[in-house]
């Protein structure tokens, strides 16, 4: 790889080999056959936006072991304890990390997340082929994310229709004014502005501000990543966002859902 390859190349390089390694061992009719044993959807897109209409934050609260950027964030994980943490703790719902090589994640910590409370979660992962998708409603998940960044129109097309077919919702994350005008050519409620820059995670909240303007009154916005203090909800409450997708400022602390409640005044 040249001098030039980001960690998002690295990370997308090494999901493909990964899905094609994931559909030897375990072909997609198989997946499929599997869906007939999920329960129902949760309804992650309806418990965020009935939060939202309230004017109150409606909170994604991530489970994640660590991070490229950061490292190990957290030593004594357990994502069922965590999860249960945060329901208790007032979230809307859930996002769990299950990519390995990176992120330190796994399949089972989303399971045992789900099974461990009432609330939707997203699988939160880097997803490239319709494989992934089908895959993410055999282990469970409400939602998936798809991140503009990381695909051309027609994958992001293509990997959104599949979603909805086996019915996920989709939270569609962009960064910039270009990935921006793409997810909105997409019919979906849920746009995800993450702002960290993921090909040098750069973090700025200026990044969601710069870009409200341009969300449609139809979409609900999350805002993703840098959310770590009081004054930053504020911030975002100001502008009339709602949405919040948290992680590292909860699993850093001793008990995640304490650190919810500390953030989120108005949970």
């Amino acid at each position: 790889m040249s001098c030039s390859t980001t960690i998002l190349d690295r990370i997308i390089a090494r999901k493909r080999q990964e899905v094609d390694d994931r559909q030897a061992r375990r072909p997609i009719d198989e997946l499929h056959a599997m869906l007939n044993d999920q329960d129902a959807t949760r309804g992650f897109t309806d418990r965020l936006v009935a939060q939202a209409a309230a004017q109150k934050s409606a909170v994604i609260a991530e489970i994640k072991r660590a991070s490229p950027s950061k490292g190990l964030l957290r030593a004594d994980f357990q994502p069922a304890l965590h999860a249960a943490q945060y329901e208790k703790a007032g979230a809307s719902c859930l996002s769990v990390l299950t990519d390995q090589d990176f992120f330190q994640g796994s399949d089972a910590d989303l399971q045992a997340a789900r099974g461990a409370c009432n609330l939707p979660v997203i699988r939160k992962d880097f997803m490239v082929d319709p494989y992934q998708i089908i895959e993410s409603r055999a282990l469970g998940a409400d939602c998936i994310l798809l991140i503009v960044a990381a695909l051309n129109d027609a994958d992001l097309r293509r990997l959104h229709e599949t979603a909805l077919s086996v019915g996920l919702d989709v939270l569609i994350e962009v960064h910039d004014e270009r990935e921006l005008h793409r997810a909105l050519e997409l019919d979906n409620r849920l746009i995800g502005i993450n702002n960290r820059n993921l090909h040098t995670f750069e973090t700025k909240l200026s990044v969601t501000l710069d870009l409200l303007e341009q969300i449609p009154d139809d979409r609900l916005l999350i805002t993703e990543s840098g959310i770590l203090e009081a004054k930053d909800v504020e911030l975002m409450h100001t502008h009339d966002v709602y949405g919040f997708l948290v992680g590292e400022a909860f699993m850093r602390q001793p008990d995640p859902g304490v650190a919810l409640t500390g953030l989120f005044q108005d949970l």
